[in-house]
């Protein structure tokens, strides 16, 4: 992958600025090629060379801003020399005021700044040059003070909001890292709930069949037929269970052993019971049952009972007033539960992480289900979710 212009500026300080002090004698024959011939020096490429040399201290500004410093002061004699001061001498010392401005701490700036420029305000005083204007030692004096302040200012100025970006990427980044943490946090915590229900669940199937098995024993040689149907129920009720452990295994993250329950988990049946104690807390709600539903294995069960159980208890808390909907129906070899109520909807909330809703997520894509959570076009919330029904006594590969 290629650099940009920018990192390969910063990973290359000494080509950077190499490049930098380059554009400085270009600006500087710029100027003389914009000057009237009459005015251009008698010795061009001598002149041209001087230049280059006031210039080569910003090619250490950053790789070594104290030895530019003091190469930059050096250069006040080329003055003397040629009998005017190129170009590049003055930009180099406001390149080099705003570098350490930038790039130091407030005390070896200012230091710098004082070191360049004192030395500066002394020529102009002792052994002024001929500018052609009719000025004193003071206006130059003071001119270099304002230019190398409003140098020193911008330099200050930008390390100040490079200090400022620096904060808030970090902060930035501490609050995603958070965030993340507790996005993980949240999916961890639903994984050990879905699993500790699916291990009730494959708990009570086990028990199940321990029963089925003694009763099928105790009767083989007085009735076969009885014998033969227990036999039968125990055939199905493994392939079930098998279904419901791989899932467990699937979902499970967690040290901890889950706690044994033999109580039957909530499923289809309780969607019932559970519309009914919403419209006790007082959400009005409508319960659409298809004709027929079909026989799903008790994980899947579990798992709309869940959807339709955080979908009310979310209608309750952020609907308003309003009602809900409740719809179990098939759809092409798939159970559908879909809940919907006509109230304003969850308020938007980036630092909190819905549980609930995670936990509808983990329990859906388990099953290999789809699921859709969003606000309606016509106002209020739907969740939607559809879950795929394996046929009777198969056992995923």
């Amino acid at each position: 992958m290629t650099e940009g212009p920018e990192r390969w500026w910063v990973r290359r300080p000494l080509a950077g600025d190499a490049l930098f002090a380059a554009a400085l004698v270009l600006v500087e024959v710029a100027f003389v090629l914009l000057t009237p011939r009459e005015f251009w020096p008698r010795q061009l490429s001598s002149a041209l060379a001087w230049s280059a040399l006031c210039a080569a201290p910003v090619a250490l500004r950053r790789a070594a801003p104290w030895p530019a410093v003091g190469a930059a002061l050096a250069t006040l004699a080329v003055p003397a020399v040629l009998g005017h001061a190129p170009t590049t001498q003055s930009l180099t010392f406001l390149v080099l005021t705003y570098t350490v401005a930038v790039h130091r701490t407030v005390l070896p700036a200012v230091a710098a700044t004082v070191l360049l420029w004192v030395p500066v305000a002394a020529l102009n005083v002792f052994t002024p040059l001929d500018t052609g204007l009719d000025v004193g030692p003071a206006y130059l004096v003071l001119n270099n003070l304002l230019t190398a302040l409003l140098a020193y200012a911008v330099g200050r100025a930008v390390r100040a909001r490079r200090t400022s970006l620096r904060a808030l990427r970090e902060r930035a980044r501490a609050a995603e890292d958070n965030q993340r943490a507790l996005a993980e946090q949240a999916v961890a915590d639903e994984r050990r709930r879905i699993a500790r229900e699916l291990h009730d669940v494959v708990a009570h199937h086990v028990s199940v069949m321990g029963v089925l098995a003694t009763g099928a024993r105790r009767v083989l040689h007085r009735d076969l037929a009885a014998a033969d149907e227990a036999i039968a129920t125990i055939e199905d009720t493994s392939r079930v269970t098998l279904r419901e452990m791989r899932r467990l295994l699937d979902v499970l993250r967690t040290d901890a052993e889950p706690a044994a329950d033999l109580t039957p988990q909530p499923g289809l049946a309780g969607i019932t019971a559970l519309v009914e104690q919403v419209r006790e807390a007082g959400l009005p709600v409508v319960l659409e049952v298809a004709d027929p539903v079909p026989t799903v294995d008790e994980g899947v069960s579990l798992t709309v009972y869940r959807i339709a159980q955080e979908a009310l208890t979310n209608a309750l808390k952020h609907a308003g007033t309003a009602t809900a909907t409740v719809r179990l129906g098939v759809d092409e070899g798939g159970l559908t539960v879909e809940v919907t109520d006509t109230g304003r909807g969850p308020e938007p909330g980036p630092d909190r992480i819905g549980h609930g809703l995670v936990g509808m997520r983990e329990r859906v894509a388990l099953y290999g289900g789809t699921l859709r959570i969003g606000p309606r076009p016509g106002g209020g919330f739907r969740v939607y979710a559809r879950i795929p029904v394996e046929p009777a006594g198969t056992v995923p590969a």
